[in-house]
């Protein structure tokens, strides 16, 4: 049975840091493709980052230089670590795993207070 289980998530002030994990079981995480994306209220689930087997890396436009991406293989883990957080970083991040198909977590939230 495959989990991708998302830890970290709060409340913090704009300007604040949060550190999200994934855990994942029950897939060779090695070999997959780790991403992070997220959904606020009323708008489309986006990619927030991603990072693959080989370690290529890509961020959305609006987390560059801000959130930065990384994992750790022997854990079966990737992390998300976010700093100068904004108000409107708030929503709920999602974990995914990719390798012929697609895994989610079930989602850790994120609200950045003004």
């Amino acid at each position: 049975q495959v989990q991708l289980v998302e830890s970290g998530g709060g409340l913090v002030q704009a300007g604040g840091s949060l550190r999200l994990s994934c855990t994942a079981s029950g897939i060779i995480f090695s070999i997959y493709s780790m991403a992070w994306y997220r959904q606020a209220p009323g708008k489309q689930r986006e990619l927030v980052a991603a990072i693959t087997s080989g370690g290529s890396i890509n961020y959305a436009d609006s987390v560059k230089g801000r959130f930065s991406i990384s994992r750790d293989n022997t854990k079966n883990t990737v992390f998300l670590q976010m700093n100068s957080l904004k108000p409107e970083d708030t929503a709920a991040y999602y974990c995914s795993g990719q390798y012929r198909r697609t895994y989610w977590g079930q989602g850790t939230q994120v609200t950045v207070s003004s």
